[in-house]
């Protein structure tokens, strides 16, 4: 008796096992060991999405290739007792704000070989116990100040092989753990324990200004926080691309400040005439001329570094065979992230002695004698519904130097936009133009008159717009609405009822209305019908014939029906 009882104790015990076991996903392995269970999902393609049946009592999970691109609101709410969380390899491109919610135990996750470009960082207050963090070998290129701050207990941090490109001191200045860090006591009682490893190699430092405050921190980091790869190298820009922080010596980011050597510059009809700017800035400033309200393009910029700042720009605007259309006011701008300037030049073309008066601006000099036979090829790139590309060729004796005058307006008008174009560009475009409209566009030699030849004509596509379709399709509402008001209201009656009935009595009606109108006589009685009808109740005008009435009237129609198909035949066989 005692054996029968061991043994039914043995196979209870087999059976609980069994169904604990059981409860595995399928294509994953369950493993239990003295640090607990753990779900184990190695499968090319298992998942498209995390499980939603994950067993509850597992301290580890580990999901990987599975390509699933999303850790979802409470994805892992169900299992509060998970400690490592591994889901490399997958293509996850999102983490949910409560993606990380019920995980309160969780201390290592890793997250390596992803798509993630961002990570919501606040999701880590559902995580305190957090020690190590894996994001290497993602597409990170921000990291907010606020990142680490949510990540008290963290002991490992791998952020290699990313796009980080620059990023603030103050992100690791507000990290708890190395405020905590800053503490002597702290500092003390730290270095006899464990290190707090960093991991930053392999990211696309962009050594300028911006990077400044970082790569001081990485060099003031001292034990017990320690880099896995002390020596992080730059990118950019490339004048200092492979080079080792320490290395480089980086100053404060400045606004730019603009200047020009002459303020005032006079020239002669003719002449050839170069307007400089010097944009002194950290980091480098974008520059740009301006004549009047018209942005300048083409022109020719020259980068010149000077030492030991290596911070300023001499750009250069050379305008070839000054005439008077080009005088005025030419503004050199400067513009980084923290600030722009700008300087102004005012150029005056003077008259020779004894020569003609110069035309005013804004009126188009006549063509000179030498240019007389210049011919420009034009021709249509590309057309849009709303726009268009045009690209052209000249042969030309000094095509470095030499400007063009596009010319643009509606057809017909005289009064055309000018816009002046700098040497070596050949193409044009034009978008936002006003459908089914006739544009006329014309290429000269700056300043000169279009000629024959040098025009395009085009007329832009036919373009409804949703505002229009929206239009018209109110526009057919409102007739479909106007023609079924007008509508006897007993209509609605017989279409509620008796469909067929109905239908019947509307075609004996209109047949009656239309021998009415063929016979002038009966022009009385079709108004006493018409008022009777209109007087009539909606009940009146449906006869609500029972299923036998209906069900007569069809044998009587089909007993007529055959009569008149045997009539035929009989008459088809006398022929």
């Amino acid at each position: 008796m005692d054996i029968t009882c061991y043994l039914l104790a043995i196979v209870l015990f087999n059976l609980q096992a069994y169904e604990t076991y059981g409860q595995c996903l399928r294509g994953c392995t369950c493993v239990e060991d003295r640090h607990g269970r753990s779900l184990i999902c190695m499968q090319e393609s298992a998942f498209g999405a995390i499980p939603e049946n994950l067993p509850d009592d597992m301290t580890k999970i580990r999901i990987e290739k599975s390509h699933f691109t999303e850790i979802a609101r409470g994805a892992f709410s169900q299992t509060p007792a998970l400690e490592n969380l591994w889901l490399n390899f997958n293509d996850i491109t999102v983490i949910n704000s409560k993606g990380l919610e019920g995980l309160g135990n969780l201390s290592e996750l890793r997250l390596q070989g992803n798509k993630l470009r961002s990570v919501p960082w606040t999701a880590f207050e559902d995580t305190p116990a957090l020690q190590i963090l894996d994001l290497k070998h993602n597409q990170l290129d921000v990291l907010p100040e606020h990142a680490l701050r949510f990540l008290p207990g963290l002991t490992y941090l791998d952020l290699s092989f990313n796009r980080l490109t620059v990023i603030s001191k103050e992100v690791f200045q507000n990290w708890p753990l190395y405020q905590k860090l800053q503490r002597p006591q702290e500092r003390e009682a730290a270095t006899l324990g464990a290190n707090v490893v960093l991991a930053l190699h392999d990211n696309a430092w962009l050594c300028d200004c911006r990077l400044k405050g970082f790569v001081e921190f990485i060099r003031s980091l001292s034990p017990p926080i320690i880099l896995m790869n002390s020596y992080l190298t730059c990118s950019g820009p490339d004048f200092r691309a492979g080079k080792f922080f320490h290395e480089v010596e980086l100053l404060a980011c400045t606004k730019p400040v603009v200047s020009s050597p002459s303020a005032n510059i006079s020239a002669a009809p003719g002449a050839n005439l170069t307007l400089r700017c010097l944009a002194a800035a950290r980091p480098e400033p974008a520059v740009r001329w301006t004549y009047g309200l018209k942005i300048i393009r083409g022109f020719h910029d020259a980068l010149t570094h000077f030492n030991p700042d290596e911070s300023t720009i001499r750009t250069l605007l050379a305008i070839p065979s000054v005439q008077a259309a080009d005088r005025g006011v030419y503004t050199c701008t400067a513009v980084n992230f923290i600030g722009n300037s700008s300087v102004s030049v005012l150029l005056d073309v003077h008259s020779p002695a004894g020569s003609q008066p110069l035309p005013l601006p804004g009126f188009v000099a006549p063509p000179a004698a030498g240019d007389e036979n210049v011919y420009i090829d034009i021709r249509i790139a590309k057309q849009t519904v709303r726009g268009i590309s045009i690209e052209w060729h000249a042969a030309l004796d000094r095509p470095a130097e030499t400007w063009f005058s596009i010319h643009f307006g509606r057809a017909g008008n005289d009064k055309k936009e000018m816009i002046y174009v700098g040497p070596g560009i050949h193409t044009y475009s034009v978008a936002d133009l006003m459908p089914a409209t006739k544009y006329e566009i014309c290429v000269t030699l700056k300043n000169q008159a279009p000629r024959p030849g040098q025009c395009i004509v085009f007329v832009t596509g036919s373009d409804i717009t949703a505002m229009e379709q929206r239009e018209k399709l109110i526009h057919i509402v409102v007739i479909v609405l106007a023609m079924v008001l007008a509508v006897p209201i007993g209509m609605y009656a017989c279409t509620t009822d008796t469909k067929f009935a109905c239908l019947e009595g509307i075609m004996d009606s209109w047949k009656n209305w239309r021998r009415g109108n063929a016979s002038p006589a009966r022009e009385h009685e079709r108004q006493g019908t018409f008022d009777s009808l209109q007087a009539a109740s909606d009940e009146g005008l449906v006869v609500k014939d029972s299923s036998e009435d209906r069900k007569v009237r069809r044998r009587s129609d089909d007993r007529s029906y055959k009569g008149k198909a045997d009539h035929s035949r009989i008459t088809a066989e006398l022929y």
